[in-house]
């Protein structure tokens, strides 16, 4: 869930707590009685939620930019640290899984280590994410020269 949704969802436990918590005055001023003895529970409750959630809220770290993570990633292959370097990618990968830059780097760099069924799977959905992209069918025509190379 991220920042904002839960802000909202805050927003409403507020809210109905007030609610909850008008009832029994409501009651008293019009009805001339204090009724919806339960309704205090209530209110008690919603507000209890509305606080942990804006708390949560205000705790929750904005999603990392994935143009920024691929350039991270594209530095640790660089210093040779490329488990570390797919593992960046694979995150970036499953937080933005329309993020098709993040399947051409992961698909070039499994190129350069060997994996090449991997890479015409990463092309194979980037492209399926961005068909007008030309280059990517070029990369994956090289991945597929590599395979029959073997």
């Amino acid at each position: 869930m991220n920042r904002e949704r839960v802000r909202q969802w805050s927003r409403t436990a507020f809210a109905l707590a007030a609610l909850f918590a008008s009832f029994p005055i409501a009651g008293l001023l019009f009805l001339g009685q204090w009724t919806f003895e339960g309704a205090s529970g209530l209110a008690g409750l919603w507000l209890a939620l509305g606080v942990y959630l804006h708390i949560r809220s205000r705790r929750m770290l904005p999603a990392a930019d994935p143009a920024a993570m691929i350039d991270e990633a594209l530095q640790l292959f660089s210093a040779g640290e490329s488990d570390r370097a797919f593992a960046l990618l694979d995150r970036t990968i499953l937080q933005s899984p329309r993020f098709w830059q993040a399947y051409q780097c992961r698909g070039e760099a499994r190129v350069q280590s060997g994996d090449l069924s991997g890479a015409l799977a990463d092309f194979d959905e980037a492209i399926r994410l961005a068909p007008e992209e030309s280059h990517l069918y070029g990369l994956r025509s090289h991945a597929e020269s590599l395979i029959r190379e073997i």
